[in-house]
């Protein structure tokens, strides 16, 4: 398939924060905090659950006001308003935390939450133009490709992080200055990559301009909470999505830490966390086209069913090999249920309130988020385990994988 210049845009910002995605939130930053933490006297398990904690915080304060802030930016031209300054938040934060004294791990996650709200805000409204760059036929491609080629720009990225630590900064850095250093690292790379969208992407559907866009958007968002029987197949989707994409962000965000608590070095991880990348950047387009050859429907089961395989594979995890293959696991289906998930949810919706719904997508999305990471945070704490804690997601993936099973298949006009 070929794509214009406007869809390679699009696909581009996911390159261009794929680089907080890897560096800052997978690779150096939980790292980075457990050892500052435990630096300070905190428990290798309670750092682990905090860095749960932080992550669900982050994301619950940009749920809350999802719905409302894509309603706004389904007025002309508020869209790409609205992720200009989510993603400069994001990326200003991101500097912030190479700036941050490695005395203060509390201030560190205080920071790290400012960039979540402005990398998770910047999403939602890059995930909304996808209904403006692609029609219904394109969507799962293009929104494959995007993920895709947003874990083949964390590749390289990762790749520029590791010269400097396998360097040690060409021999003028200490291992904290290496982490600092990547944090601007992954500032920068958003930022450029940013400029395509910037410069050629630009918003197709809206709704009628209104002279209180604010309190409108408060409105509309009411009105559709009131009338959801209308939309029976958007909200049992979000439902099953709800769930099963709570286990996805989870085992992401937590990889490394549970790693950590297994023993494995800091070294194996980062290797381990490269080649995650590599596999899941042709494994997400393989997904755009077993959707295009089958169903979207069909590949979003495959994905939840193999994660559902790898949350109960968690509990034999012993060694470094288990780890190993656990981490290819997950790298053969993160990104392609994401990109199914976000192109099935594009056809369903209404194109011209097209933000506001995603809004809905984002709330339960990120929402969902917040009890991944403190479920496992608590099971962990209550058994000594990571394992077990990651084990215990399992739940959340049989419970999509069944709400989704009474979907049905999208008809050819949606």
């Amino acid at each position: 398939m070929r794509f214009n210049k406007q869809q390679w845009s699009w696909i581009f910002y996911d390159w261009a924060n794929s680089g907080y995605g890897i560096i800052v939130t997978t690779a150096v930053l939980p790292v980075y905090f457990k050892a500052v933490a435990q630096d300070s006297g905190v428990s290798a398990a309670n750092s682990t659950a905090y860095w749960g904690y932080a992550n669900s915080f982050g994301t619950l304060l940009v749920s809350i006001l999802a719905p409302v802030l894509g309603a706004l930016a389904d007025y002309p031209g508020y869209k790409k308003r609205m992720l200009n300054i989510f993603a400069l938040v994001g990326v200003l934060m991101t500097f912030g935390l190479s700036v941050v004294p490695t005395s203060q791990w509390a201030w560190l996650l205080g920071v790290y939450i400012l960039s979540i709200i402005g990398y998770s805000g910047g999403n939602l409204f890059y995930d909304s133009f996808l209904t403006d760059v692609a029609d219904n036929k394109e969507m799962d491609k293009v929104s494959s490709y995007g993920y895709g080629f947003g874990y083949l720009g964390g590749v390289l990225a990762f790749i520029l992080f590791l010269v400097l630590q396998l360097t040690s900064g060409f021999g003028m850095l200490s291992s904290f200055g290496v982490a600092r250093w990547s944090f601007i690292l992954a500032a920068i790379w958003w930022i450029i990559f940013y400029i395509p969208l910037i410069k050629n992407v630009k918003q197709v559907y809206s709704v009628k301009a209104d002279a209180h866009p604010i309190i409108s958007s408060f409105k509309r968002v009411w009105e559709t909470l009131k009338h959801i029987k209308k939309y029976k197949k958007v909200a049992w989707f979000l439902v099953a999505y709800f769930f099963y994409i709570d286990g996805v962000d989870t085992i992401f965000t937590m990889a490394t830490s549970i790693g950590m608590d297994m023993g494995i070095t800091t070294t194996t991880l980062m290797i381990v966390l490269l080649v995650v990348q590599l596999v899941a950047f042709p494994f997400s387009i393989l997904y755009g086209w077993l959707a295009n050859k089958t169903s979207t429907r069909t590949g979003i089961f495959i994905g939840i069913i193999l994660y559902l395989g790898i949350c109960l594979y968690a509990l034999k995890l012993n060694s470094t090999i288990d780890f190993w293959i656990l981490a290819v696991l997950v790298g053969t289906s993160q990104g392609g249920i994401q990109a199914l998930s976000r192109s099935y949810f594009g056809r369903l919706i209404p194109k011209n309130s097209g933000s506001e719904f995603f809004g809905f997508y984002n709330i339960l999305g990120k929402f969902s988020a917040v009890m991944g990471p403190v479920l496992v945070g608590v099971v962990t704490q209550m058994t000594g385990k990571s394992t077990i804690g990651a084990a215990s997601l399992s739940t959340l993936f049989l419970i999509g994988l069944v709400i989704f099973a009474y979907l049905p298949k999208l008809s050819s006009n949606e």
